[in-house]
């Protein structure tokens, strides 16, 4: 059921390497690479592995009945609907912070609430957008890799 699009699921384990997204920049490009993310920041999420970008629309979940929450795009190219404002406490994200992430073109917040997938997924939860914020709605990083910002932007730095 749903858009068809790939699932975005939750797992228990922190360290899954299927787990890591890569923060960016709306389209215009208004995020320099190691720079803080500060609260209130409009985002990109995109997940390391596909190169696709967390979006959502208004397409019901499949277990929960909520807006169903994506994987988008091709190599980091999506459309409007991949753009989340990170909802934090402080003037940037803190790494120990547990932040919400709110949708820009349906106000759903990013959500997971339990409800858990069979074959072929076993196990996996189901992640939707939720129209209200809670508890279900907090996300903390609990692993990462800092980028400096390079000094010379024609040379890049990473491997």
């Amino acid at each position: 059921t749903g858009s068809g699009q790939q699932s975005v699921t939750g797992v228990e384990a922190s360290d899954d390497a299927n787990s890591y997204w890569r923060i960016r920049g709306k389209t215009d490009g208004s995020c320099q690479r190691g720079t803080p993310v500060k609260c209130g920041q409009a985002i990109r999420l995109t997940h390391v592995n596909t190169g696709k970008n967390l979006h959502t629309h208004h397409f019901p979940s499949p277990l929960s009945n909520n807006q169903e929450v994506s994987a988008f795009g091709d190599d980091g190219e999506g459309d409007d609907l991949d753009i989340w404002i990170v909802q934090c406490s402080g003037t940037h994200w803190e790494r120990e912070d547990a932040v919400r992430f709110k949708h820009v073109g349906t106000e759903v917040f990013l959500s997971i609430t339990g409800e858990q997938y069979g074959h072929p997924i076993r196990g996996q939860r189901e992640v939707h957008g939720m129209p209200t914020a809670n508890h279900h709605n907090y996300w903390k990083a609990m692993e990462g890799v800092f980028i400096k910002p390079s000094m010379d932007l024609a040379k890049h730095d990473e491997l």
